[in-house]
């Protein structure tokens, strides 16, 4: 079995100010619609879009020690069971497990992704 492990971590303000109408490039070149639906559904969406973001960057470093080069942040996907635990799936290697861990403070944003095949 390998295992490998990411991390990462993020000022949230690089989100704030951010909107569909104005940055929808932007937002979707990272984000599922699923990401940015549960994101805007708070007033203080941008903790979640930096944490999201995070756990991608964390991700895409755990995958890399892998040697899986070819997935991008649009093809990983940060959603939440009923409970709001998060999860993380990849669609290009769905037998691939994932175990995400998100924080946020006023100023940061943080994740660890921890990839197991």
């Amino acid at each position: 079995m390998n295992i490998s492990i990411g991390i990462d971590i993020e000022e949230i303000n690089r989100f704030e100010n951010k909107t569909i109408e104005k940055d929808s490039n932007f937002l979707k070149k990272i984000f599922t619609d699923k990401e940015l639906d549960y994101c805007f559904k708070s007033k203080n969406y941008a903790p979640h879009l930096c944490a999201r973001f995070c756990a991608k960057e964390a991700a895409v470093k755990a995958l890399t020690d892998l040697k899986i080069t070819d997935v991008y942040y649009s093809d990983i996907e940060v959603l939440n069971h009923e409970n709001g635990m998060p999860y993380i799936k990849i669609k290009k290697y769905p037998e691939l497990e994932l175990k995400v861990s998100m924080s946020h403070c006023k100023s940061y944003a943080t994740a660890s992704v921890l990839i197991s095949r």
